[in-house]
């Protein structure tokens, strides 16, 4: 009976409540939660607009009849069109005085900036109104405008300044001035924001410094400026008003004199209400576009800019043919590039001797590089160890000549990237050649130090091209080189849409592009994902097998036993132990060498 009761199937109803599948929701209906507050802000915005709107449109005394026969009136639209021209010129004008005048403000000359200074306390803290009054004055301090070499009786060119400068010119140059003096400020603060990685980077990829500026630093910037930059423009806009002291018949006071004769003031103010507000609404859409267009890179998912959709499609159409060709390769498998092309950057190296001589550095009291000196052989693979703080990536960033040394010098095949050397004296270089001489010694940053605002392709044939190779040559040696990192198929993505490990992978193509004879990694594995390490020593490896001499700072042993010929174990800014890596890491002679390896092994 027991075993019949076990065995009997259970009712046909019983089960269904277990055995049916899930329950599809599809067909519930979602009612959202209901919120007071919101609901009550949303009626009383409701009335308050209808209360408004009443108030406006059926006040009989607001004049809408004498508004809409004076709104596209020939004069108004002729004050108008007055207004936007003192409006544009003001704008270009002042911008173009502005960033030459911020770029002097953070300029290293320090006459040069306290120049750049005096400028702008002057002209923001004049008044506009003051400002444009002098300038339509200018005649009874100076008779006549003299162009010509100072302090001689040559002149060039020489006019009455009464006849020069008439209300219009004085009404351009004050609404210029007094905006460049602003503008330079924003633009300085723009270049401040953009992070000091960046200028590294580009100084140790041997960018001209004009180059650095236009390419890096003011495309970066421009996300900073663009807003505030846009906010003065439209100061400007509604500050052309002031010119009226000038007689000068603009928007404004072309508004006045007709109000003043006809008497009807509110409908005559609501005209050029309306219109500063058209030029308003026109110039902020104006900035999403220019803003979405300069915040290419800066998200993961960045909106589209129509503006910046068509500028990329007008460049495309300048671009030769080589470049179409290039274009055309970006879109092949990674398959489609030969073990024979992918290594083509490997040949033709030539590796340079590094000697360090008897050098030292110091920031403020504390000493970081300690009378260190060492030879790094044509060819070889040397390995940095020590502990955080020990003065490794400072010794990286002295043989770049991004750190300048308090004694001492360092040399490439005999060539000291940073001084010209006369005797027992070093003088030294000119910022020009300094970034020349870089070109040989490449680094591989430990924060990847990426340009944001360019794409994976772009970050890599940035130097090369600036160096003279032509775009095609540089762009299928970077297709070549992101192959060999694995990267093929991210030619096209932006930096922040890329992995830690992936930016990194990026970070030594960039380096690469240049073949250079010395090439430096300040711990070139520390972000890479453990699969990727192998491919990252298969790089390493041919670049020793070519002659590249490479310098790496690392933290992992196991990497520097595979890789390195020479290791160098540092301690407190000085060089305790240096030998093969059977013998440093194996029988360590140093007792500070066993301590640390004892901690990490």
């Amino acid at each position: 009976m027991s075993d019949s009761l076990l065995h009997t199937p259970a009712p046909a109803n019983l089960l269904g409540a277990d055995a049916r599948q899930p329950d599809d929701y599809s067909h519930y209906r979602i009612v959202p939660a209901r919120n007071r507050a919101r609901t009550a802000g949303t009626l009383l915005a409701a009335v308050l607009i209808a209360i408004v709107g009443n108030s406006v449109l059926g006040n009989p005394r607001w004049g809408w009849d004498v508004f809409a026969h004076w709104f596209f009136a020939e004069p108004v639209l002729s004050g108008l069109g007055r207004t936007l021209l003192l409006t544009a010129l003001g704008a270009l004008i002042g911008f173009a005085l502005g960033v030459p005048v911020a770029l002097a403000r953070v300029s290293r000359s320090p006459l040069l900036a306290a120049c750049a200074w005096a400028f702008v306390w002057i002209f923001r803290s004049i008044p506009l109104i003051v400002l444009l009054l002098i300038l339509n004055n200018l005649g009874y301090l100076y008779e006549h405008v003299w162009l010509g070499v100072p302090f001689t009786h040559i002149t060039f060119f020489e006019q009455p300044t009464t006849e020069l400068i008439g209300p219009f010119l004085a009404a351009v140059l004050g609404l210029a001035l007094n905006h460049a003096a602003f503008s330079a400020e924003v633009v300085r603060g723009g270049i401040l924001s953009v992070d000091q990685g960046q200028l590294e980077a580009a100084a140790a990829l041997g960018l001209p410094r004009g180059r650095q500026v236009r390419r890096i630093v003011l495309p970066q910037a421009m996300r900073s400026i663009v807003p505030t930059a846009f906010n003065d423009i439209i100061g400007l806009a509604k500050g052309t008003s002031v010119v009226y002291v000038l007689a000068m018949p603009e928007l404004f006071y072309t508004v006045q004199i007709i109000y003043h004769r006809n008497l009807e003031v509110i409908p005559l103010l609501m005209v050029a209400t309306v219109w500063y507000l058209i030029i308003l609404t026109v110039l902020s859409a104006i900035q999403v576009h220019v803003e979405r267009y300069f915040a290419r890179g800066a998200t993961r998912n960045p909106v589209p800019s129509k503006i910046g959709a068509q500028i990329a499609r007008w460049r495309a159409r300048l671009r030769d043919e080589r470049r179409t060709s290039a274009s055309a390769q970006a879109a092949a498998p990674a398959q489609s590039i030969d073990a024979a092309a992918a290594a083509r950057w490997a040949e033709h190296r030539t590796g340079g001797t590094v000697r360090i001589h008897r050098v030292s550095k110091s920031f403020g009291a504390q000493k970081v590089l300690d009378d260190i000196s060492l030879t790094v052989p044509s060819g070889s693979v040397t390995v940095v160890l020590g502990q955080s703080g020990s003065g490794k990536s400072t010794l990286l960033r002295s043989i770049n000549h991004l750190e300048r040394l308090d004694d001492g010098f360092i040399d490439v095949d005999g060539e000291l990237l940073g001084y010209r050397r006369e005797g027992r004296t070093l003088y030294e270089l000119k910022e020009k050649d300094i970034l020349s001489r870089r070109v040989d010694v490449g680094m591989v940053f430990q924060g990847f130090n990426l340009f944001p605002h360019l794409s994976v392709l772009e970050n890599i044939v940035e130097a090369p091209v600036a160096a003279g190779v032509p775009r095609a040559e540089a762009q299928q040696l970077a297709r070549e080189l992101l192959a060999r990192v694995g990267l093929a198929n991210k030619a096209d993505a932006w930096p922040r849409q890329l992995s830690g490990g992936q930016q990194q992978r990026v970070a030594i193509a960039r380096a690469l592009a240049l073949k250079p004879k010395v090439l430096l990694f300040d711990e070139p594995t520390s972000a890479l994902d453990p699969e990727l390490v192998t491919e990252v020593l298969d790089v390493i490896r041919q670049l020793a097998r070519s002659g590249t001499t490479l310098i790496i700072v690392t933290h992992e042993i196991g990497f520097a036993r595979e890789v390195a010929d020479t290791i160098v174990f540092m301690d407190r800014g000085r060089i305790v132990e240096t030998g093969s890596p059977e013998r440093v890491l194996g029988s360590p002679e140093h007792p500070r060498t066993r301590e640390f390896l004892s901690k990490v092994l």
